[in-house]
């Protein structure tokens, strides 16, 4: 734990530079925006097994254009989760999340691929492959999400707002309400409690896969590893925004 201490006080430091830069111009603001958009549909979907690069990602996402020889899916997964990212922003000025924006993320993330299921609770058993742990049944769903939304309430109350993100994170992917996407709307949420929260966003890098979902199963009986994870893909996304102001 001292470790994530350590790392939160080098947040805080970090997030004194970046506010100390505001108010930015609005072409930076929107330059950001778009950055952030293609970064985080990218690595998001990256971590899932999209095969899309960041570059073509773009490309999907600004051009509208395919890319030849990759799956149809992979384009709409980059569609889907930018629209959820813009929704994401628009939700920004809350100081809270609700079940109904819960289930809007996943709605415009996974209304293209499956419409039927997009922004519905899952109404059977799905299973995570690796896991020993298994998941709740779907009957269970719906309490266990209003639960939540009261549990990401108490968190932000009680932790400093990157634990309250990462704690939001894990609570969601163990209850795991739809048939696909959870990975997904779990950092839509965690990033959207940081920025309700005053932080910068974070983006997961796609290289910390095998060290990311480890740290999920490791969660079960000791959430420190995904705490430290989460702690330092904010600190280094911090970072690289610095960089960009040339700071």
């Amino acid at each position: 734990m001292d470790r994530i201490k350590d790392l939160l006080l080098k947040i805080d430091e970090l997030q004194k530079q970046i506010d100390d830069q505001r108010p930015l111009s609005r072409e930076s603001v929107i330059s950001l925006r778009e950055y952030y958009k293609i970064g985080l549909t990218w690595s998001s979907n990256a971590m899932e097994g999209n095969t899309l690069t960041e570059s073509e990602t773009k490309v999907v996402i600004e051009d509208g254009l395919t890319i030849g020889g990759k799956p149809l899916r992979d384009h709409l997964e980059a569609q889907g989760h930018a629209d959820a990212f813009e929704y994401m922003l628009d939700l920004a000025v809350k100081k809270e999340i609700s079940e109904e924006d819960i289930l809007m993320l996943h709605r415009l993330f996974y209304r293209k691929i499956d419409d039927i299921n997009a922004g519905v609770y899952r109404k059977s058993q799905v299973f995570i492959s690796g896991s020993k742990y298994p998941l709740p049944g779907p009957d269970k769903v719906p309490q266990m999400m209003k639960d939540f939304v009261k549990k990401t309430s108490d968190f932000r109350a009680s932790e400093h707002p990157v634990i309250a993100a990462a704690k939001a994170h894990l609570e969601f992917v163990f209850i795991h309400p739809f048939v696909d996407g959870n990975g997904r709307v779990a950092r839509l949420i965690m990033n959207l409690i940081l920025i309700q929260g005053g932080c910068n966003v974070a983006l997961i890098s796609p290289v910390l896969r095998p060290e990311y979902i480890s740290s999920i199963e490791a969660a079960h009986k000791d959430d420190g590893g995904f705490l430290n994870l989460v702690c330092r893909s904010v600190y280094e996304t911090q970072k690289d925004y610095l960089r960009m102001l040339n700071i």
